[in-house]
Formats: C-alpha cells, sequence, structure tokens
C-alpha cells in the first residue's frame, strides 16, 4: 500500500454509483484520487461525502466539476497535472465510468420523439470515445505510469436489447471495442485495458432508464447471489485487479455480477442457467 500512495487513479464520472464507489477502495488502498463530475447544486454534497471520505484515509484529491467530454477541458486538466506532477508519471489508474446518453427509441411509436444524429453522436462520445481521448492525452504527455490500468464500465446493455437503451447500448459495444484496441496498443507500456460488465445495479444511470424497478427485480430473483449487484462490489473487483499482478489480465471483459449474466430468467420464481 505503501507504494500506491505516490500514485493517482483518475476517476472519469467519479460522483456516479460505480465511480464514487472505487474512488473510496482505491483511496483505501493508497491511491490518490483524480476525479471529474458533471453536477450542479443539488448534487454537490455527494460529491463532499466521497471526497470527504477520500481524505479520511489520508489521500490527496483534485475534483473537477466539468464535462469530461469537453476536449479543451481535458487539455486544461492535463496541463494541471503535468504542473503538479512535475516530470513524472504517476496516473497508475484510468476509470471511465461516465453515464450521461440519450435514452430515445430509434423508430418513434405515436408520441415519441426518434433518437437524432446529435443525439447519438453525443452519447458515443461521452459514454465511449472519451476514453480513447483521455488515454492518448495521458500517454501522450507521460502521465501514465508503467503497469498502469484502464477500466471501462459496460453492461449486458452492450450485447442485448433494451426498450430506449438504442444510443447507450452502441456506446456500451464502442467502449469494449476500444478496450481491444487500447488492450493491444499499450502492450509497449505494460498497461493492461480492461471492459467491467456490472450486473444490474440501483444506480442513477439506472434510474433514469425507463423500466428500471422490473429490472431491478428480476436481477435480484435471477441472480445466484439472491440480490442485485452493488457498487461496492464493483469497487472491490477493481482493487483486485489493480494489485501486483493484476496488469496480466488484459483486453477482455470481465462479468462482475455474481454469475447475474450466464442465468436465463425463465419465471416468477424459477431460472436456469444458459449452456
Amino acid at each position: 500500500m505503501s507504494e500506491n500512495n505516490k500514485y493517482w487513479a483518475l476517476i472519469l464520472g467519479v460522483s456516479s454509483g460505480f465511480g464514487g464507489a472505487t474512488a473510496i477502495k482505491l483511496a483505501e488502498d493508497g491511491y490518490n484520487i483524480i476525479g471529474l463530475h458533471l453536477d450542479r447544486a443539488a448534487t454537490l454534497p455527494n460529491i463532499e461525502r466521497i471526497e470527504n471520505q477520500i481524505k479520511a484515509y489520508g489521500r490527496s484529491t483534485m475534483f473537477f466539476n466539468v464535462n469530461a467530454a469537453d476536449a479543451e477541458k481535458r487539455e486544461e486538466i492535463i496541463e494541471e497535472l503535468k504542473k503538479k506532477f512535475n516530470g513524472e508519471s504517476l496516473v497508475k489508474v484510468l476509470m471511465h465510468s461516465l453515464a450521461f446518453g440519450t435514452l430515445k427509441p430509434f423508430i418513434p411509436k405515436e408520441g415519441e420523439d426518434a433518437l437524432t444524429q446529435a443525439q447519438m453522436e453525443m452519447t458515443l462520445n461521452v459514454m465511449a470515445h472519451s476514453l480513447v481521448y483521455w488515454t492518448q492525452s495521458l500517454v501522450i504527455n507521460n502521465l501514465f505510469a508503467r503497469k498502469g490500468r484502464i477500466f471501462a464500465m459496460t453492461s449486458s446493455g452492450g450485447h442485448i436489447s433494451i426498450p430506449y437503451y438504442g444510443a447507450v447500448s452502441a456506446a456500451k459495444a464502442a467502449i469494449e471495442s476500444h478496450i481491444r484496441q487500447l488492450s493491444t496498443e499499450l502492450g509497449d507500456y505494460e498497461i493492461s485495458a480492461c471492459s467491467i460488465m456490472a450486473g444490474v445495479t440501483d444506480t442513477p444511470a439506472l434510474r433514469k432508464i425507463p423500466g428500471n424497478r422490473p429490472m431491478i427485480e428480476v436481477a435480484r430473483r435471477k441472480n445466484p447471489r439472491k440480490r442485485a449487484t452493488r457498487p461496492e462490489d464493483i469497487a472491490k473487483v477493481i482493487s483486485l485487479l489493480c494489485k501486483d499482478g493484476g496488469e496480466w489480465v488484459s483486453g477482455g471483459l470481465i462479468n462482475a455480477d455474481g454469475g447475474e449474466d450466464v442465468v436465463t430468467f425463465v419465471g416468477q420464481g424459477t431460472a436456469e442457467i444458459t449452456l
């Protein structure tokens, strides 16, 4: 843990369930935390709570209330990190947990609005492509430490169809592809890259999806652990992968869902394993 004290974890989406829980867990493990979030006054108390918990572990923080997908803001933050780190490569972990996209149908029914080109492009940019741009900036500016880790949050929506989830589903599939490519191109830097597929988790992002309550109830019934995934479950998985030797796990998708995704729900109280 003492070696971690000089390193930083950069969390894109630190105010979300997964990002916030992971920031706190990595601070417990010894990492200092750079957190990006986009919050108005009403939700700032939650950010303050997360930052205070991090500081309670004796860790340093750099929090930015900005749009993480804004290229100018990204470069401003990169310049600030370069000055603070004074030529050292101190970012050891990059986590992408941005959950901001448009939930609309491709083909609308009566009374609905169809997804627009601008909304599709915004969703893909924020929830997928921004990972590539942040990684490029960190590596090109010599901020990413060797044997670093990259984690991108994905979901089962990347390979199944969910009502109104089309643009987000495309983003999840895209970010999994980006992770594969980054894993290959970052081999010389010994930086690993993994997609983390959480099970259904009751987070602010999930609550914006139409029909979220039935999704949570189905997840509880079909999950072999008899409960839905919690943000803290994901934080612990990422913590494990950040330990020595975890850099050899790279390029793939990790199911962090208690076995939920391999179970097919077939009735009110029964489930069967999909072979």
